[in-house]
This record gives structure tokens, sequence and C-alpha cells, in this order.
């Protein structure tokens, strides 16, 4: 069965995530699609001579809405905000750009009569997500954000650091919005087989510097280089392939919950045909108080945006 993902913005997000599943074989068919025609060809032609050097073959097509009918991803990188026009890395500094040009590539996305998995990177994604799925009139369940899938590989990444392993051998989760209000809930987090709070209190952890490195990884990044890039995209292409894959994985990505009446990250079981099934954490008192906060939050943001 043949693999297609399509590629909305090809800025610094875009231009890594096409990266990623080009050099990695991921897709046969790659759609690319940016408002800059030069810069876009720029790029197929980059990849292309990329590929003789690389295992795998892919098909690229460009800024064609029309090849998207049959995609089975698309990946919604679109939106550009300087540092030096958001110094408080306010991801809602961006949502008044962004929301014009969702609409516009909403209304594009539904008349190509696409009925696939939908994966807004762009922020604020909780907010976009939510615009992207009233707009396209997709299934809640097939429009589905990165959320905290990157916040909780920043936890992962400090908490790692933090005790010598591999990131990938912490588990737990990052929730709420993919923003300001989003937090570690360390009730789900364990590390060597332990949960996190009785190692830290054993090896001199600080969960609240963690914490915090979590929810500001992403301005050390803007304050280095004036963009990030490669954690987002490495989470997308991730959330792309589980639904290639029907992998049926559980991501702590931004999906609708009815019970907070909005859009925000809380881990769900992803396939094929997205949201398969939403998990229901045994969170403490605290951190469901931080999650309604956040949730609230969230939902009036999406109010002020309509």
């Amino acid at each position: 069965m043949t693999r297609k993902i399509g590629i909305i913005g090809m800025g610094h997000v875009g231009q890594a995530v096409a990266q990623q599943i080009i050099t990695n074989g991921y897709a046969d068919d790659l759609v690319l699609i940016d408002k800059n025609e030069a810069k876009v060809g720029a790029d197929a032609l980059d990849f292309e001579d990329a590929m003789p050097n690389l295992t795998s073959h892919t098909n690229i097509i460009v800024n064609d809405y029309r090849a998207l009918k049959d995609a089975d991803v698309i990946i919604s990188a679109l939106g550009k905000i300087a540092l030096t026009d958001n110094p408080d890395n306010d991801r809602f500094a961006e949502l008044p750009h962004n929301r014009e040009q969702v609409q516009a590539v909403a209304e594009a996305i539904k008349a190509s009569g696409f009925n696939g998995i939908l994966i807004p990177i762009t922020n604020p994604v909780d907010v976009i997500t939510a615009l992207y799925q009233e707009a396209t009139g997709l299934p809640k369940a097939h429009v589905i954000g990165t959320g905290t899938l990157l916040d909780s590989a920043r936890m992962k990444r400090a908490v790692g650091k933090g005790l010598g392993v591999d990131p990938r051998s912490v588990s737990g989760y990052n929730l709420g919005e993919h923003g300001n209000s989003q937090f570690t809930a360390w009730s789900t987090v364990t590390v060597l087989d332990q949960p996190i709070k009785k190692l830290a209190q054993a090896r001199n952890l600080d969960l609240d510097q963690i914490n915090e490195d979590a929810r500001m990884g992403g301005r050390y990044v803007m304050v280095g280089k004036h963009y990030t890039n490669y954690g987002v995209a490495a989470a997308a292409v991730r959330l792309a392939n589980v639904v290639l894959n029907d992998a049926h994985e559980v991501l702590p990505v931004s999906n609708y919950r009815e019970e907070y009446g909005t859009y925000l990250s809380y881990p769900a079981v992803v396939g094929r045909d997205g949201i398969l099934e939403q998990l229901q954490l045994e969170l403490t008192d605290e951190e469901r108080y931080k999650l309604r906060r956040s949730a609230d939050f969230i939902a009036e943001k999406i109010k002020e945006s309509k």
C-alpha cells in the first residue's frame, strides 16, 4: 500500500519534517505545499539531489492541493514569527497571523476531498487544532495536534540527564496546553522502574526545576537560534508514523476531550483511524486542578479566536 504524506508550510519546521521523512523512507509520495513557490521548488530539487545517496526513494509533488485527496496524513507546519516579535515566548502571539492562514488552508484541504488524519504543528497548537477541525469538518478523532508530545520529550530529556539514563528510559507525561499552562504530571513519571518522586528524594533531583526546563525548553532554543524545529519535527513524524503503521501507541497528543469541552494534551491510543481510545489517568488533586485550569485557558482562547 502506498504511503502518502502532505506537508503544508516549508519553513524551518516543515523542512525538518520533510527531511526526516525522506531520509528515513517513511513515505512513498510526499506533497510539499508553501506560498513561496521558489522556496518550495528549491527544497524539492534539493531533496531529489539527496536521493541518489539515500537507501529509499520518495516521489515529491509540489504545490498541488489536489494531490492531498488520497493522502494518509497531512502535517500542518505553516506559521512564522520572529523572536523579536515574541520576547515573552507567548505562542498566542502567533494566533492572529496563523488563524488567517489556517482558514484558507482548511478550505483548500476540504476542497481536495482529503479524509485522512490531519496533524497540526502550527502554534498555538491546541487552538489551531480546534480551528482546523471545525473548518475542515473532519471527525474530531482525525484531527490530532502534536501537543505535549514535545513537552513530554523535554521533560524526559531533563530527567534522563539528571539521573544519567537515556531519556527513552523515562516514562510519563506533560499534560494540558502546549504552552505556558502545561505541566509535568509527576504522578505518571517513572524511571529505573521507580516513581520519580521517590528517586528525586534519594538523588537530590529538583523536580520544580525540571518542570520549568520542560515548560521553557522552546525558549532556550529560540534564544540560541531564533526558531525551534528539530524537536517538534521529530514529534510530528513520530505521530505520523504511528498513524501510518496503525501502531496503537499511547501518546500525549492534543485530542478533543469531551469532559473538558476542548482540545488539550492527554494520552490516547493512536492508530490508522486517529484517536482510538482515550486514557483515564489517576492524577492527584493538584494535577487535576492544573489540568482544569489549562483546559479552561485553551477553551477561552478558542472562543476568542472565532
